[in-house]
């Protein structure tokens, strides 16, 4: 014991010396030294001395993930399975089960499984929780119980499972999976061609690229560019993708920071493949970071009509910093700034709330800028559309839809009692949502709105200053107004939550491939879109 924690001393006063000398431009260096002097100390005082027998790595782990948390989101520390991970993001390759995952306390949960993919083959299906993965149970597993389901390429894996409450048991064997950045495009029938770019990879600019020759070979005369849903990735994917549509030497954006050397201006550097075909790109809220660039360019230098939502607002550079023994630190750098000069990062951690949240710009607080031709844009919080769609916002109640799974939940027990043959016959019914909103009220959803929270916390100083019983007959009065102010916010939010289910069920029978397909006859974003782009005066107006 006492011979591993004097190992782990060691590191951290080597890691001093060579941290002080590779900072010495900084003014603060040796108050940096100090407190890791500090912290050192600490750490061995703990592990010599504490009452019980202590882990230092899982310490360590602590420390690390905790001075982190007082950053942004996106400043992370990544073990060796991390970094892998990020490898695999990337690049688009990697061999395993061919499913998207979600790892939990007590199971996986199947969120997609990749059509043709080892997953798909034996039977997998979304909503279902793999508890088991050869002999090891997933709640005994203390690691990411997900990188059980990677390995060599032609290996086999016993896999057992829950669904609907049944427990199962599938074989399949592992094998190369490869994630397009465009997963799907298709000529529409009124010559325009519909392109989906789902993530920013090493393979994005050249997917987007053959996507578009193919196109104009079959005789589109306009594209319609879907980033909706796509988290961004690489930084030069995003300026290659830019320079498909927009000449060579224009500036895409600018990295600022307080180090000198992360500030710089990012311009195409290659002939572009058209710079006037008419160009319509799709954003929603779940459009960030390289989505945002190429979005934020578009509409700054006039090249596209923006359509569908304001997008995520990450507007936060990061970087990978190689640490020891394999892992890494993924590290914000700076902010990028399109080309008319916004920041369009939604919230600011350097300003946080008494309970610790980062701080969202307000409306009245954002700036006005100019694109190339003289329109009025603004910064404060992702890209705001040219059009706006309701089917693609997210309001705060459809968030935490989202995050509670309510939505995945339902669709999996939809795609368990409904038949559907084709995707074109569907259509999520008046009567549908009745359901769902009912199945609302049966699970453990929750929705707290801010008005709430502020009440619990009036009424929890309300105890403590003996005032409680003499309020709370009004305050149970302001909860039911809040209750049914809740219900009427289900229905006025319908078009964005009823577009969110009908994504996920068609996605449960016909994968991601029959939901493009489905878009491209029913998505009132890709009718938008393709309404401006029939009518160049309509295309014009916008954007002069």
């Amino acid at each position: 014991m006492k011979k591993r924690i004097i190992k782990i001393i060691i590191l951290p006063v080597v890691l001093i010396g060579i941290f002080i000398g590779t900072v010495s431009f900084k003014s603060d260096f040796f108050e940096i030294a100090k407190q890791i002097e500090i912290f050192t100390t600490l750490f061995k005082e703990i592990n010599m001395n504490y009452v019980d027998e202590t882990n230092p790595a899982a310490l360590m782990d602590t420390a690390i993930k905790s001075m982190l948390t007082d950053l942004d989101p996106y400043t992370n520390y990544w073990n060796e399975q991390d970094v892998e991970a990020a490898r695999i993001n990337s690049a688009g390759e990697y061999t395993g089960i061919g499913a998207l995952v979600k790892t939990g306390p007590e199971a996986i949960t199947v969120v997609e499984t990749y059509k043709d993919y080892p997953a798909d083959k034996a039977g997998l299906k979304a909503g279902d929780e793999i508890i088991k993965i050869g002999n090891i149970n997933v709640v005994d597993f203390k690691e990411d119980a997900g990188e059980l389901l990677n390995g060599a390429p032609e290996s086999n894996i016993d896999i057992t499972y829950r669904r609907q409450g049944e427990i199962k048991t599938t074989s399949l064997k592992r094998s190369s999976v490869e994630l397009n950045a465009v997963p799907f495009y298709k000529l529409l029938e009124d010559k325009s061609g519909y392109i989906v770019l789902s993530r920013f990879n090493a393979k994005a600019s050249t997917e987007v690229a053959r996507a578009l020759k193919d196109l104009k070979n079959q005789g589109a005369d306009k594209i319609i560019l879907d980033l909706r849903g796509n988290p961004g990735g690489l930084l030069n994917e995003a300026i290659n993708v830019s320079n498909i549509f927009i000449p060579e030497g224009e500036l895409i954006v600018t990295t600022k920071s307080v180090i000198e050397k992360y500030n710089r201006e990012y311009f195409t550097k290659k002939e572009p493949i058209d710079t006037k075909i008419p160009l319509v790109v799709l954003v929603d809220g779940r459009s960030a970071s390289a989505s945002e660039i190429v979005a934020g360019a578009m509409q700054d230098l006039d090249r596209g009509v923006i359509v569908g939502a304001r997008s995520f607002g990450k507007g936060l550079v990061q970087r990978p910093r190689e640490l020891a023994y394999g892992t890494q630190l993924k590290i914000t750098i700076s902010r990028y700034y399109t080309p008319s000069g916004r920041c369009i990062q939604a919230l600011d951690y350097r300003r946080r709330t008494e309970d610790g949240k980062a701080i969202r710009t307000k409306v009245e607080d954002y700036n006005e800028f100019k694109t190339k031709n003289g329109r009025k844009v603004y910064d404060g919080g992702g890209v705001l559309p040219d059009i706006k769609m309701e089917s693609s916002q997210f309001s705060n109640i459809t968030q935490s839809l989202l995050f509670q799974d309510a939505i995945f939940n339902y669709a999996t027990d939809y795609y368990y009692s409904h038949e559907l043959k084709k995707p074109d016959n569907f259509n999520f019914t008046d009567e549908d949502f009745e359901d769902f909103k009912s199945y609302l009220k049966s699970s453990n959803f929750e929705y707290q709105t801010a008005t709430e929270r502020e009440l619990n916390e009036m009424m929890d100083k309300a105890e403590d200053e003996e005032l409680k019983s003499e309020i709370a007959p009004e305050v149970e009065k302001i909860r039911s107004q809040i209750a049914s102010f809740k219900q009427q916010e289900l229905e006025e939010k319908k078009p964005e939550i009823v577009s969110l289910l009908t994504d996920e069920i068609i996605k449960r029978y016909f994968y991601k491939e029959g939901l493009y397909e489905y878009y491209t006859e029913n998505n009132p974003e890709i009718a938008k879109a393709q309404f401006i782009l029939k009518s160049p005066e309509e295309y014009a107006k916008i954007l002069k």
